[in-house]
């Protein structure tokens, strides 16, 4: 039998018991790419289709742990970040893609829920603009996260690209402004530094969740496969675009994205 070796993504991000965002949803989708993947939770949550009921957080030591054992093994091609919560776990994160020379990280700044959770410390964000956006391929902030980092509204096409430009000053390679809802269209953006390319698709009715995490998670398998990081966002988009066409209602609240 031939050894087929296969490309592999990280995830670390927070627990999703329902499975329609956090790391569940991305190894689903890293699956969906035929990328393999690995985990380390770095937050727990009491969730559903219905919102964040709780937080509880994981100790920076374990955190730490998960990482050192895995990576000491397993040397992904791409990763990415969702719910780090705390400053502390952004820290050790950006450590250890320091120390083991991590390449293609894809940065999801999780800040808030579609509930209106908060899911970072007020610390959090300064750490994760000066620690870990420097050391990203790409960045995958939603309309309203680019509006935090940025300290601006972000509501038309021109926001967007303003915003992406200052967020880029932090040091990322690339970014990537999602869920404008511009002209009765979803529309996301794409800067990296020379070139905007801006895609629209069409809004479907209803609410969804883990749109953020299933996009950012299948630019990392996208990055893994490699893709360049606009051919990533190009497919990324119509990626999500087809899995809320499929989206299903697995409970009482918001709808799943079908990957």
């Amino acid at each position: 039998m031939t050894n087929v070796s296969r490309k592999i993504a990280l995830t670390i991000a927070g627990s999703d018991p329902s499975g329609g965002a956090g790391f569940q949803a991305d190894l689903r989708t890293f699956q969906k790419f035929c990328v393999y993947g690995i985990s380390v939770p770095s937050v727990l949550t009491a969730q559903s289709t219905e919102g964040v009921y709780g937080v509880h957080n994981i100790s920076q030591e374990f955190v730490s742990a998960q990482l050192e054992v895995l990576l000491k093994d397993i040397k992904p091609d791409a990763l990415k970040t969702g719910m780090l919560y705390t400053t502390d776990t952004i820290l050790i994160t950006a450590d250890t893609v320091r120390k083991y020379l991590l390449q293609n990280l894809v940065i999801d700044p999780v800040t808030v829920s579609s509930t209106g959770v908060k899911l970072i410390e007020e610390r959090g964000l300064d750490a994760l603009r000066e620690e870990l956006f420097p050391l990203a391929k790409v960045i995958t902030p939603n309309i309203y996260e680019a509006g935090v980092f940025t300290s601006r509204e972000v509501e038309s096409e021109k926001d967007m690209k303003e915003a992406a430009v200052q967020l880029r000053e932090s040091g990322t390679e690339t970014v990537i402004i999602t869920g404008g809802h511009l002209k009765h269209k979803a529309t996301d953006l794409f800067f990296d530094g020379e070139e905007f390319l801006v895609l629209e698709s069409e809004r479907y009715e209803g609410e969804f969740h883990g749109t953020g995490c299933v996009f950012a998670s299948a630019v990392t398998a996208c990055l893994a496969l490699g893709y360049d990081a606009k051919e990533a966002f190009i497919k990324a988009k119509e990626f999500v675009r087809d899995a809320m066409r499929t989206a299903v209602s697995i409970g009482h609240g918001m709808k799943v994205l079908n990957v």
